[in-house]
């Protein structure tokens, strides 16, 4: 069925044309012809899978014309990201009309989105906390508001928004349309959803612990210290267009992509701690094309709807086997194909038992053809083909690049392998931090440190090489 049979206006359909789409995913023809109606909501679907376009449409349908006296439609949502995305959406389907969407979040200022509620909007996007500001300020009201959406409600309150949420909901006028979307329903929603909704209909897609069909995906075991070596390794032999890696921590995100930038790689990097504008600049780069790689943290998982990202790397196996199915979700949208890696320390097989339990199946265990498990980690090289170093050989040689041993116990750092003996790093010089254009003075390197899970994550930083893009097909993976 067609867009043009469920009931949308013209100008409506004319902008889901001018956007490229043709025919509606079965999220959102399930759950259009509801909000159309004008009934509550709880609907439930995979990430990729439409959800966005499946509220934006039926509710621009439902306002009409733009109106002074506003807002008629709030959308929450957890993170900057998903706002701004589902901003872009409302303007985006809506191009032929005349209603006015509005962005709040946090990490910018104040200025421009209170100029534009104060103008007058019909749709706020928002972010919880940032709302409420406007809220208690009472630059913002919800006298007026017809529409509630709670977009992403399972990650909303998985991230502590609840309090904040239950007074926002709160706020709203009792005679309204609440639509509830979630790639879960666990049974903190239904809490919620008991005092926000009134007989909502229920729409459900899929298994929302399965991983799309459209998505192969494996883990790769390898241990702690060639972990990063792996990763560059698979990123060599894989033919990408965009690749999406996750790093558990801030920390390692950084870290990370400190390293591929001097393997030679287009690197951009999101979490928490980047400001606003280079959040931005990292997702509209990475749109682009002009960053090939992206590093990224859990809150972003749910936050970056990217066409044609063709593989994600799990760096650090998912804290929760939900983030498992939520971050190769980000690969392998609206049917498209996409491969998803995971890299699996020998400490990890309870993680990997709850993953594969919940999602109801087993993930292959691979082996990378033609790499190297039991050679030393690489020092110094940018693991763009280079060759692994005998650790017998560097011991009194000057080295090149990164963060050679890494630091601190918690964390580990990328480069470095060498035994530690039981003694701390020398001394450094005041100014003299390593670049990988200098090589550290004798007697600045680090001590040797022992082989131990936890303490180092592989590779190294060093010379970056020439960009070679090989085929990593599946043909080439082999059973571990």
């Amino acid at each position: 069925m067609p867009f043009s049979k469920l009931g949308l206006p013209p100008a409506l359909i004319n902008g889901v044309k001018a956007m490229g789409y043709t025919d509606p995913t079965p999220i959102q023809l399930r759950a259009i012809p509801v909000v159309l109606g004008g009934g509550d909501l709880i609907a439930s679907a995979q990430t990729g899978t439409g959800k966005t376009a499946a509220f934006a449409l039926p509710v621009l349908a439902r306002r009409g014309k733009h109106e002074a006296r506003g807002p008629r439609v709030l959308v929450l949502e957890p993170t900057r990201e998903l706002a701004a995305q589902v901003e872009t959406a409302f303007r985006d389907f809506g191009r032929f009309t005349d209603i006015r969407a509005t962005v709040v979040h946090g990490g910018v200022g104040y200025g421009r989105q209170r100029s534009e509620i104060q103008a007058g909007t019909d749709i706020v996007i928002a972010t919880p906390g940032r709302l409420m500001d406007f809220l208690q300020e009472k630059t913002l009201r919800l006298d007026n508001l017809k529409i509630l959406i709670l977009d992403e409600v399972d990650r909303m309150l998985d991230m502590g928004f609840v309090k904040d949420v239950k007074k926002i909901i709160g706020m709203c006028p009792r005679e309204r349309q609440t639509l509830f979307f979630s790639a879960t329903v666990p049974p903190e929603i239904e809490e919620v959803a008991r005092f926000a909704l009134r007989n909502p209909a229920r729409v459900e897609i899929g298994v929302a612990r399965t991983v799309n069909k459209s998505v192969t995906h494996a883990f790769y075991p390898v241990s702690q210290l060639k972990k990063f070596d792996l990763l560059t390794a698979l990123l060599e032999k894989t033919d990408f267009h965009s690749c999406l890696i996750f790093s558990r921590t801030k920390h390692g995100a950084d870290k990370i992509a400190r390293k591929l930038k001097s393997a030679n790689h287009s690197v951009a990097v999101l979490h928490a701690n980047r400001s606003q504008s280079q959040r931005v600049e990292a997702l509209e780069g990475f749109k682009s094309g002009k960053y090939e790689v992206m590093v990224a943290t859990d809150i972003a998982a749910r936050g970056i709807d990217v066409a044609g990202v063709s593989h994600v790397i799990n760096y650090d196996i998912p804290a929760n086997p939900e983030d498992y199915v939520h971050r190769i979700g980000r690969t392998g949208r609206a049917a498209a194909i996409g491969d998803a890696f995971t890299l699996t320390t020998p400490d990890q097989a309870g993680e990997i038992r709850d993953i594969e339990r919940f999602i109801g199946q087993k993930v292959p265990q691979l082996k990378l053809d033609g790499f190297d498990y039991h050679s030393a980690p690489t020092i110094g090289a940018s693991a763009a083909g280079q060759r692994y170093v005998d650790p017998r050989s560097v011991q009194h040689k000057h080295r090149q690049g990164g963060h050679g041993g890494g630091h601190g116990q918690g964390h580990g750092g990328y480069g470095g392998g060498q035994p530690r003996q039981q003694q701390s790093h020398a001394p450094r010089p005041q100014g003299q931090g390593h670049t990988p254009q200098q090589p550290r003075p004798q007697g600045q390197a680090h001590a040797p440190r022992p082989a131990q899970s936890g303490q180092g994550h592989g590779g190294g930083g060093g010379q970056p090489a020439p960009r070679k893009f090989g085929g990593l097909s599946r043909g080439t993976w082999r059973p571990h």
